[in-house]
């Protein structure tokens, strides 16, 4: 009797700590995402408890949907801004019409996964080389580090300390605390700002303990809706570039299983939920792809608990309070360790695969990144846009513009093998 007692208990302690490290590490995940996901409504008028919100359910039905096997957060997506403003404009600041656009944006997400489930993976497949994944990686980790950059850039002080942090606890740390180095790296540069001077504490002491978020019904009017819902077309590459890349630093294949037409669908329908509730349209957030690199733990229920905190969160304006108080030179010190990972993943994609350099794969390998990172300014010279017009606003440029040149190049060049 008391050696069932005492094997009960160990038992238990050992799931106490097991939750435990669960918690710390998806409140991890959380500190990832909260700058992009709070930023993207604050741009746009958008309620910023809406946002986290639409995030945590959103991952959760993206969960859902790919049988819970890829371990991705969905935030608010930065692709929307331009045309979220462009409506607010022309419906005299009424957001709602966004949220209609915002919400057929999703369904074509949903529609776009049934045509790529009759499609068939095999044939998608053939073109996503990994000559033309591992440029798209690159592209995607390359893009980012100027805006992590811009943060860093209000204080490189705080910045300098907060990646050094990580860095350190990265490289020299062990076993769970290696797996903290994120969490850790935001607390020592929170602490050294505060010390500083440089953290509003009115923000922590203003805030309510706790607070319904305002909910919005879409409004639906097809001038919006034509603003809007063509962005999918931009963005599509772009989804198919960070579940490649989650694939990548998990090591698995999430385009073939669960497949791409899941990954999609979820985000569809994580969408058109965020847009019924008043919140931005959702996307695949590299920075928890850039979490899941540096700390090895590629465990999806971490990022399902990060969801249900994200949940909490919209409703427990306090603790948001805390988070929203972190200096943004802190989260950009902490997102360029995040954002370079990135970039790193493409190239060892290019060396695991064992891509030949040969002067057909050098020239995909190029032309992507070429175009992914220098559109802007090679538009510049040119004295036009270098991308696919799609209507007055929407054009596709950058990352998707190169991956779609990429991805047609190299099926001609390498037309034997694709």
């Amino acid at each position: 009797m008391t050696d069932n007692v005492i094997s009960t208990n160990v038992e238990g302690s050992v799931k106490l700590v097991a939750g435990a490290k669960k918690s710390v590490l998806a409140l991890q995940h959380l500190i990832a995402m909260f700058g992009a996901t709070v930023l993207v409504p604050m741009i746009t008028g958008l309620n910023p408890s809406i946002a986290l919100l639409a995030a945590g359910i959103g991952t959760l039905i993206f969960h859902a949907c790919t049988k819970g096997k890829v371990p991705v957060f969905l935030g608010s997506s930065f692709a929307f801004i331009p045309v979220i403003l462009t409506v607010k404009e022309l419906f005299n600041g009424d957001l709602a019409y966004a949220q209609g656009g915002i919400f057929v944006a999703g369904l074509i997400y949903v529609i776009l996964s049934f045509l790529v489930k009759s499609i068939g993976m095999d044939r998608i497949q053939k073109y996503l080389a990994p000559q033309v994944i591992g440029p798209m990686i690159i592209v995607i980790g390359l893009n980012l580090v100027p805006v992590a950059y811009g943060m860093a850039s209000a204080h490189f002080m705080t910045a300098a300390i907060t990646l050094g942090t990580a860095l350190l606890i990265n490289f020299l740390g062990k076993g769970f605390l290696k797996q903290l180095s994120i969490l850790v790296g935001v607390l020592v540069g929170y602490a050294v700002a505060y010390s500083m001077g440089l953290v509003d504490a009115t923000i922590v002491s203003s805030a309510p303990l706790l607070a319904m978020p305002a909910f919005q019904l879409p409004k639906f009017d097809i001038g919006a809706i034509a603003i809007i819902a063509p962005v999918v077309l931009a963005v599509f590459m772009e989804h198919l570039g960070d579940i490649t890349t989650n694939g990548q630093v998990v090591g698995k294949n999430f385009i073939e299983e669960p497949g791409l037409n899941r990954t999609l669908l979820g985000d569809g329908l994580a969408t058109t939920f965020a847009a019924l509730i008043g919140g931005p349209a959702n996307t695949t957030y590299g920075e928890n792809t850039g979490v899941l690199a540096i700390t090895k733990n590629y465990d999806p229920s971490i990022l399902r608990l990060a969801a249900v905190f994200a949940v909490v969160l919209a409703f427990v304006s306090k603790i948001g309070g805390v988070l929203s108080s972190i200096p943004v030179s802190v989260m950009g010190g902490i997102s360029l360790m995040l954002f370079s990972m990135i970039a790193l993943i493409g190239v060892k994609t290019i060396k695991n695969q064992k891509v030949q350099f040969n002067w057909k794969n050098v020239v995909v390998m190029a032309t992507i990144i070429i175009l992914g990172m220098f559109s802007g300014q090679l538009s510049s010279l040119l004295g036009f846009t270098v991308g696919i017009p799609i209507n007055e606003t929407v054009q596709i440029t950058g990352l998707s513009f190169a991956a779609l040149v990429g991805i047609i190049l190299n099926a001609v060049l390498n037309r034997k093998t694709a």
